[in-house]
């Protein structure tokens, strides 16, 4: 069985994105989403999914403490690709959160506070779901250095899609500008990578990418693509596009 995956690993890694997502929605139809950050990469897949089908399915983690250009972003991006982008809430609200954990938890405990916004939504949405796709790339950070294009997720227990999996920022940016995709207006003021307004700041010059999360704690994943996935039951044949 572990021959078997790393054969599908090994032949995914030669497609293109584009025959990648076409394979994504074949396989799996109304059992695959695509997982979005609203950052720019997602921006990206989404664009070439949209070329692929009309039938996007697409979920976005909403922590509630999203920057107003965050959700600016989403009803652009709803707009213009005539999809709904579906908001994971976590079940506390932010008045509850606080009643029971007190306030500012990201500033005393960041982990906690991304487990409860994020890695629980998610968790609760992948449970319906055979696979999953996302737009990390394996430059952003250590934890997703051995990200593979199709793998195993053991953390959640399905199968992850990364179709830009080996893209560069500068790959990414030259679709942007080629297509026309729209993107979170705060990438032109210094924030390469958005996420809650807490724990977000702009970053600085010759500051790594990242370095505007979590600032001033040893943290630079939100949790959610922490776990390295691993070899599992993946008992599907990809085809070449």
């Amino acid at each position: 069985m572990k021959d078997q995956v790393q054969q599908i690993q090994a032949h995914a890694e030669r497609l293109r994105p584009e025959e990648v997502l076409r394979w994504s929605f074949s396989t799996f139809d109304q059992d695959v989403a695509i997982s979005s950050g609203m950052g720019v990469e997602g921006m990206v897949l989404l664009d070439i999914a949209s070329r692929i089908t009309p039938n996007l399915r697409v979920f976005t983690i909403d922590t509630e403490f999203l920057f107003p250009e965050t959700y600016d972003l989403i009803e652009r991006v709803e707009k213009r690709y005539g999809i709904r982008i579906e908001r994971l809430f976590s079940s506390l609200t932010p008045e509850r959160q606080e009643q029971i954990h007190g306030a500012a938890l990201w500033g005393r405990n960041p982990d906690q506070c991304c487990n409860l916004r994020k890695i629980e939504p998610l968790k609760k949405k992948l449970s319906t779901l055979r696979a999953w796709i996302t737009a990390i790339r394996r430059d952003q950070t250590s934890h997703r250095a051995n990200a593979k294009r199709v793998e195993w997720d053991s953390k959640f227990g399905l199968i992850k899609i990364n179709p830009l999996v080996d893209w560069t920022s500068e790959m990414v940016w030259n679709y942007v500008r080629k297509n026309d995709v729209p993107y979170n207006v705060l990438h032109d003021q210094n924030f390469p990578s958005v996420g809650c307004m807490h724990c977000t700041r702009a970053v600085r010059p010759g500051e790594d990418s990242r370095a505007g999360r979590w600032s001033g704690v040893a943290k630079t994943e939100c949790g959610l693509h922490t776990v390295q996935s691993e070899t599992g039951p993946v008992l599907v044949r990809i085809g070449a596009s």
